[in-house]
């Protein structure tokens, strides 16, 4: 049976090196480089650009699959590599910020600088899920949310600075044009350090496949041991990235078909996953290379390889034994009950009001701050109040979609951003701005929800066939928003105007919004909420286990499914406003909780006032933070739910004995 793997793997690389013969000999057969005068550029294109492309992809794809097997073996779960982890996104939003900031700095050190945001986005995960003993699902989902943050930061970035810096995000896909061999021999020697040490590390990480307290029996320092390999594996995972830009999926993919393969132990892993890596980068680099047309490659490499991650991801769940579901309830008191909840929800909705009549008369103009009244009030009303609907109306249903996953799941960690819907909302969104030349806000609603269905129904197949457990189906929606991320990330690097429209609905920007949006996003709202009262029984008894709600008569599969459908849609229609990320699918149910309301319709109607307010509260600092610019809502708001997450997850029980 082990031969079977190494013949495949063997076959894999006959035919990379194949793809790249065939590569080099279209090169040398092209009519362009057959006069005397042309065949001296043929040549140095050869050897500065061919063969460096080729070795970097070798050198590049080795780093991550060594990369994502250290952090996988040292957080013990099989879902961990740089992209995952939000590691290469944070390394690419460094790079873009010190380009505009500081290009002096990117000039001195590119390495340092992606090192500084990959081993930020790792200080970050670590400090979010430290405390419960990294946990493996906290870990993937902590981050999966610091890399869409990142990326939506990014993408921000390049839209207020202009064209210029759209080269930046094609780069940022992981494009490995060369035009010399210094990616090359830098990859290559942080390679060469980090697998001494690996090798030298040997033991010490093959004790760190235990528990912690089995490891610390045997004398291993295993927070020392931990940082230090993790910080190996960081920066070797962010020289890639300031090499190449984002290369999706290889780290995960590389240790995990090393362990298919056969390679049990960790030595073995060591060799088979480096190899494994290098030849499914230059396997898909030469299949771009081969594939171009007239116009060049239009697809990033990076991007190609993250369009199998994720279906591998996907295949994947079923096949993982994943730890306990994180609860982030603090201590173990019992729940504060609000007397009267629903004059509660009415004192929140009055405050609500007040947001709102604040976000329209309170502002920022050349002069200073400014509370609009009479005709300056008219005049900005016409501006301010379609931005304050499509604010409140997304608010309230991204804060609905909240509240049923997390009824659902009985966990406040569920959120629709995870759910990987909005991802799929915006791949319908790319079908339709790429099928009509100038599509209106019908198609493109339309578009965005048969991309959302077509998310759920995937989703809804994985989730039946591991028994419908939520992990499994918030985790397939990580997977499934990776999907759909690099379909994005894929079709933006193509260039054109439907590109920057992507781009504006990743960052969340809402600068240009009609009447017509505000009307149609309002009767969505209405439309898709009305259906919550009518679940208020479900909802108060799915937090109590699948088997005590079944014995009470709730038809657990059934409700399962019609939940989910509906927190699809609710979040495909908000995302079409707002863009995929805001976090007040998170936070707003939270705050409901927090505040007292137990019971579902209370719960029902606080979160979904809650999501309102704290929506239109973003709208309104997004205008002030920096004026003349508006920022865009759903980066903003995002921006404001990820603190909140940080001390969400960090104020939960310690998981000691994990």
């Amino acid at each position: 049976m082990a031969e079977r793997p190494t013949l495949f793997w063997s076959a894999m690389a006959l035919l990379a090196a194949a793809l790249f013969a065939a590569r080099i000999w279209l090169h040398l057969a092209d009519p362009a480089f057959a006069s005397q005068n042309m065949q001296e550029i043929g040549r140095v294109i050869l050897t500065h650009g061919l063969l460096p492309r080729a070795a970097v992809a070798i050198v590049a794809g080795a780093a991550l699959g060594l990369a994502g097997l250290l952090l996988q073996r040292v957080l013990r779960n099989p879902l961990a590599e740089p992209s995952t982890l939000g590691i290469a996104a944070g390394a690419q939003l460094a790079m873009a910020a010190a380009t505009i900031a500081a290009p002096g700095l990117m000039a001195f050190s590119r390495e340092g600088v992606a090192l500084a945001g990959g081993m930020g986005a790792a200080a970050l995960i670590l400090a979010l899920t430290w405390r419960r003993g990294l946990e493996p699902v906290s870990v993937v989902l902590a981050g999966m949310m610091v890399a869409l943050t990142a990326t939506a930061a990014s993408a921000a970035l390049i839209l207020a600075n202009g064209e210029y810096m759209f080269s930046l995000f094609i780069w940022g896909g992981g494009a490995l044009t060369q035009q010399d061999w210094g990616a090359t021999a830098t990859i290559a020697s942080r390679l060469a350090v980090v697998v001494a040490a690996s090798v030298l590390l040997m033991r010490p990480l093959a004790i760190l496949g235990l528990d912690d307290a089995a490891s610390r029996s045997l004398g291993l320092a295993v927070n020392a041991m931990r940082l230090t390999v993790i910080g190996l594996a960081v920066w070797l995972a962010s020289t890639v990235t300031a090499e190449v830009g984002v290369i999706g999926f290889v780290g995960l993919a590389a240790p995990t078909l090393a362990h298919l393969g056969g390679a049990r132990t960790m030595r073995a892993r060591m060799v088979a996953a480096p190899l494994i890596g290098a030849i499914l980068l230059w396997l898909t680099d030469g299949a771009i290379q081969i594939t171009a047309g007239a116009q060049g490659e239009r697809i990033p490499t990076g991007a190609a390889t993250a369009l199998l991650g994720g279906p591998l991801l996907l295949w994947l769940l079923p096949r993982i034994r994943m730890a306990e579901w994180p609860s982030l309830q603090a201590g173990s008191g019992s729940e504060t009950r609000a007397a009267r909840p629903w004059r509660l929800v009415a004192g929140l909705a009055l405050a609500g009001i007040a947001v709102a009549a604040a976000s329209l008369a309170v502002g920022r103009g050349p002069d200073g701050w400014t509370v609009a009244t009479g005709a300056l009030f008219s005049d900005l009303l016409t501006w301010r109040a379609p931005h304050l609907g499509i604010a409140a109306a997304s608010g309230a249903m991204l804060a609905g979609a909240g509240m049923l996953l997390q009824r659902m799941t009985g966990n406040p960690l569920a959120s629709p951003e995870i759910l990987g819907v909005g991802t799929g909302a915006g791949v319908g969104l790319t079908a339709a701005l790429y099928l009509f030349d100038n599509p209106g806000i019908g198609i493109q609603f339309a578009a965005s929800v048969t991309g959302s269905i077509i998310v759920l129904v995937s989703m809804l197949l994985i989730a039946a066939r591991g028994g419908f457990g939520p992990e499994r189906l918030l985790l397939g929606g990580v997977a499934m928003g990776a999907l759909c991320s690099a379909v994005l990330t894929a079709v933006i690097a193509t260039g054109g105007v439907q590109a920057f429209a992507l781009l504006r609905w990743i960052s969340g920007s809402v600068n240009i919004i009609t009447p017509e949006q505000t009307l149609l996003a309002a009767l969505a709202a209405l439309v898709l909420l009305t259906p919550l009262p009518f679940m208020s029984r479900w909802l108060d008894i799915l937090p109590l286990g699948a088997v005590t709600a079944g014995a009470l008569g709730v038809p657990v599969r059934k409700s399962h499914a019609a939940i989910v459908v509906l927190a699809g849609l609710l979040t495909a229609t908000a995302a079409l406003f707002v863009g995929p990320l805001s976090f007040i699918g998170l936070i707003a149910p939270h705050l409901a909780r927090l505040a007292g309301l137990t019971r579902a319709p209370p719960a029902m109607a606080g979160s979904v006032v809650i999501g309102a307010g704290l929506m239109m509260l973003s709208d309104w600092l997004s205008r002030l933070a920096a004026f003349p610019y508006q920022l865009p809502l759903g980066l903003f708001a995002a921006l404001i739910g990820g603190p909140y997450l940080i001390w969400l997850l960090g104020r939960g029980r310690a998981s000691a004995g994990r």
